[in-house]
């Protein structure tokens, strides 16, 4: 329970006040933070004791963690009196010519990273192992769409804790980091091991059968990929985020879209590449396979031991599941259709275009998620929402509301015309065109890029609210379900377009 009252919470408001609203150019050194903290830590002692006699006990829930534990009472009264008020803190202030410029870099640099995808993977689908073992293709959208069950997912938790200023020494920051990434392993471990397990159910159920071999290389590929990826990309995203807070940028512009794009790069190259290293050892050293099986699955109480060290990653340990595995489910599908596609000659190239649209989606949604996430932290408490129409009931409220985040949307829906307008021509000059594309084929490779970000912008408004008003914390569990829906509603939009083309004799 928070006491009105208390000197030592509103110290910590008129603390958190102060440096949460500062702009970026000038964020506050961790130094800064604990020495304005130092100010009230006398008085926080005698209102904790206060509150001990009274056997009152502060109301936690599994986003509490994710700030430092003395500090987010001090922050939850600061939420509440300014929601109450109708007034709320934005956060970094950021002007529309900043937020631009911040977010279009790294969405150029990852959008070069989602043709570098669609390259690779056009290049890989006519080795043999992709050839004999056909499965693989279903296991590519399940794999990648880990970047955001797990890479974004880091991305935007780190991220709302440095915008929110609350890691108070540099024990507390590295204890925070590497409880998560060893969380991260431990998912990547069991979403390498499930995504192997849906892969296999739905060859199953489409073919009738499946041999073992294959059974066994797409589990080791699987697990392999998945580990070795997470490890990489984990270590990538912590140094992006600590790299934007030095250098004064807002890491939720940049962090979410370059974990996702060179994290797609990273697994991809590291899917083929494990899978054609099984396929050529499979026959003459099998026990090769069971045994790296074996020990990643031997790894996994150390992983649970290390994240059960430090209370953000021990909450999301036990809770962190369900959007995981709902969006693996999605993915898997969205895997399906790909696979379908790839083997249907209407649908010929495909595979090119299928990452570049998946993961533009992917990285706008993720990146407007993250705002609002770090908005909510600011300036509400869990279950609290602000007052005003529900985007779920009108998704134009989204992108034509009031606020900072409405505004971000409009601009991220503005930058996925010219974005693909570029991506594409790159695609067409890198596979030796020599001619533009079809202005018909344009059109319809467009209107299928923002009828996905349009829906996936509004779906981020409502889930992140709705997510906020049940307790839960969005940076958990928000990105998985945008992106794996991002997945699905690219890939099945890419195919109606190739199959309206194709109709109409423009194939």
């Amino acid at each position: 329970m928070v006491v009105p009252n208390s000197p030592t919470k509103m110290s910590q408001s008129r603390i958190l006040r102060t440096h949460g609203s500062q702009q970026y150019g000038s964020v506050p050194t961790i130094s800064e933070i604990s020495g304005s903290l130092r100010n009230w830590s006398s008085h926080r002692c005698l209102s904790t004791d206060s509150n001990s006699l009274e056997g009152e006990s502060p109301e936690c829930n599994e986003s509490d963690p994710l700030l430092s534990n003395e500090l987010w009472n001090g922050s939850r009264l600061n939420r509440s009196m300014t929601a109450k008020s109708g007034e709320g803190s934005s956060g970094p202030t950021e002007s529309v010519c900043s937020m631009v410029l911040q977010i279009l870099v790294p969405f150029v640099l990852a959008g070069l990273g989602t043709v570098s995808v669609g390259m690779l993977l056009d290049f890989v689908q006519s080795w043999d192992v992709f050839q004999d073992i056909t499965e693989i293709l279903i296991l590519v959208p399940a794999v990648l769409g880990m970047k955001g069950n797990l890479e974004m997912t880091l991305a935007s938790r780190l991220s709302t804790v440095v915008n929110t200023g609350e890691i108070e020494s540099t024990r507390d920051m590295w204890m925070l980091i590497g409880g998560n990434l060893a969380l991260k392993q431990l998912q990547a471990t069991v979403l390498g091991l499930l995504a192997f397990l849906i892969v296999t159910i739905l060859t199953w159920i489409a073919d009738g059968e499946m041999p073992l071999s294959h059974i066994v290389l797409l589990c080791s590929t699987s697990l392999s990929t998945a580990f070795v990826a997470s490890l990489l990309q984990g270590i990538v995203v912590v140094g992006v985020i600590m790299g934007s807070k030095r250098i004064g940028i807002n890491p939720d512009n940049v962090a979410t879209p370059l974990a996702g794009s060179f994290g797609d790069l990273i697994t991809l190259a590291l899917l083929a590449s494990f899978s054609q290293w099984f396929y050529s050892i499979m026959d003459f050293y099998p026990h090769v396979l069971y045994l790296m099986d074996l020990l990643y699955m031997s790894l996994i109480p150390v992983w649970m031991m290390i994240s059960s060290k430090h209370p953000a990653s021990q909450i999301l340990l036990r809770t962190g599941w369900e959007p995981l595995i709902t969006a693996m489910v999605i993915s898997s599908a969205g895997g399906l259709i790909l696979d379908k596609a790839v083997s249907d000659p209407i649908l010929i190239g495909i595979v090119i275009y299928a990452p570049v649209i998946n993961g533009v989606g992917g990285n706008l949604v993720s990146i407007h998620s993250s705002r609002i996430s770090t908005h909510l932290h600011l300036n509400y408490s869990p279950g609290e929402v602000p007052d005003g129409p529900r985007s779920c009931l009108n998704p134009c409220y989204t992108f034509f509301g009031s606020g900072a985040n409405h505004r971000s949307a409009l601009v991220l829906l503005i930058l996925v015309l010219p974005g693909q307008l570029v991506f594409l021509h790159i695609i067409h000059l890198i596979k030796g065109g020599l001619t533009l594309p079809s202005a018909l084929f344009t059109v319809f490779f467009l209107l299928a890029s923002t009828i996905q970000v349009f829906l996936l912008l509004s779906l981020a408004d409502c889930i992140v609210h709705c997510l906020w008003r049940r307790g839960k914390d969005p940076d958990s569990y928000s990105i998985p379900y945008l992106t794996a829906l991002g997945d699905l509603l690219g890939t099945a939009l890419l195919s109606l377009a190739f199959f309206l083309l194709w109709c109409i004799g423009e194939l």
